[in-house]
Formats: C-alpha cells, sequence, structure tokens
C-alpha cells in the first residue's frame, strides 16, 4: 500500500492560511447579515445592532429586547444562521490541523505495522 508523505510546512501553512481567512469571510459576512437585519428589521442603532450580531454569532444570546413580530421572527432565524455559521467557520479554521494530525498519525501506524 502506497502511503504519500506528509507535505511540508510551507504547504500546511498555507492551508491554515486559506482556513483561517474562509473562517474570517464567514464570521464576517454572518457579522453583517446580523447587523442589517437587527438595525432595518428589528430597528436597533448600529452600535446595537453590531453588539447583539456579534453576541447571537458567538453563541451567547442577544442583549436588546425584540420588541416586535418581524424583529422576533429574524432574531430567531438568526441564531440558528448564526450557530451554523459558527460552526462551519470553526470547521475551516481547525480542519487544516486535523488533517495533518491525522495524516502523521496515519504515517506512523503505517510505519509501525508489521505486516
Amino acid at each position: 500500500m502506497h502511503v504519500r508523505p506528509l507535505p511540508p510546512v510551507r504547504v500546511y501553512l498555507a492551508h491554515l492560511a486559506r482556513g483561517a481567512f474562509t473562517s474570517l469571510v464567514l464570521l464576517g459576512g454572518g457579522l453583517g447579515v446580523g447587523m442589517a437585519g437587527y438595525h432595518w428589521i428589528v430597528g436597533l442603532r448600529w452600535i446595537d445592532a453590531f453588539l447583539n450580531a456579534a453576541m447571537l454569532l458567538s453563541g451567547e444570546g442577544p442583549l436588546a429586547p425584540t420588541p416586535t413580530a418581524a424583529g422576533k421572527l429574524f432574531a430567531g432565524a438568526y441564531a440558528i444562521f448564526g450557530g451554523i455559521v459558527f460552526v462551519t467557520a470553526a470547521a475551516a479554521a481547525l480542519s487544516p490541523g486535523m488533517v495533518r494530525l491525522l495524516h502523521r498519525f496515519h504515517l506512523t501506524r503505517q510505519t509501525n505495522d508489521p505486516a
């Protein structure tokens, strides 16, 4: 069985940078969607919209009350969206390290295998 060698560190660092960039784009886009919704649908000032969106996106929960039905529907949908964005961004940032770890483990296992 042929096993590819571990890629060089520069390739790994490039994968880490791409994962970090992807994660930042996802979080920035998600934050922008939340800020726009909290500003235009709920009626919060931009700074308060940023705070609520950031808190929901990080999993903490909103701070400002949401008095309207449209605002409550937006807040609920954004909470679900924010959870998905957060998990996806974490996966994008952490996956290069996990792939390298598993590849290294696989190489170690192949070289120590007596068969």
